[in-house]
């Protein structure tokens, strides 16, 4: 029963560490096309973005076999996110109305990250922004309350990529920019929301 109780606990870490996995197994599948050459072999990781292995094709037009992999690693990345948003919300956060602004958006940008494959792209990806970003200033609001600065700090420079990678979506300049960008973004983030997992723990612990 204990047992069961810690890997429950530790659940948004394991997720992230299965996402990682399949992350590089898909992208080894990918056939190949990114934004900086449409006929380039593989996954390019400084030109390719996450959502081109979750499409059913490739940019270079051949059918993309990654996308299953990425699919299942997506759902199990955004699953993962939401056991921790709930479970950050219920030891941290102090206030009821902001317990409930982390879960809910938590909940709904983490939804629309599973669909951002979809032609309602660029509607998701707003959503994601700006429901994350909400979700992350609950956090930071509540590691601010708990006199948690490392990740607080942490938490800060994580919204700020956000906010950048948004700047450089909508910047026909910055865009080529953009697949280093979220990639940079995407390891420092998991890397707080794992750094949190294992904070919560050790406070639930003693």
């Amino acid at each position: 029963m204990k047992s069961a109780k810690n890997l429950l606990a530790y659940l948004p870490t394991i997720g992230i560490l299965i996402f990682i996995g399949l992350y590089i197994y898909s992208a080894s599948l990918y056939p190949g096309g990114s934004q900086a050459d449409i006929n380039s072999v593989g996954f390019d990781w400084m030109n390719n973005y996450w959502c081109n292995l979750m499409s059913e094709k490739s940019m270079n037009g051949q059918e993309n076999p990654a996308s299953p992999v990425a699919l299942f690693a997506m759902v199990i990345l955004c699953s993962s996110m939401t056991v921790f948003f709930f479970q950050f919300a219920n030891y941290f956060a102090k206030s009821r109305n902001w317990k409930m602004t982390i879960k809910i958006a938590g909940t709904l940008s983490m939804l629309s990250a599973v669909f951002i494959f979809t032609r309602f792209h660029d509607v998701m990806t707003t959503i994601l922004s700006i429901c994350g970003v909400i979700g992350i200033i609950g956090i930071i609001r509540a590691l601010h309350k708990n006199k948690m600065t490392f990740f607080k700090v942490s938490g800060i420079i994580s919204m700020s990529l956000v906010g950048l990678i948004n700047l450089f979506y909508y910047n026909e300049n910055l865009i080529k920019y953009l697949p280093v960008v979220q990639m940079v973004a995407f390891i420092l983030i998991l890397a707080w929301t794992v750094g949190l997992n294992f904070k919560r723990n050790y406070h639930d612990r003693f």
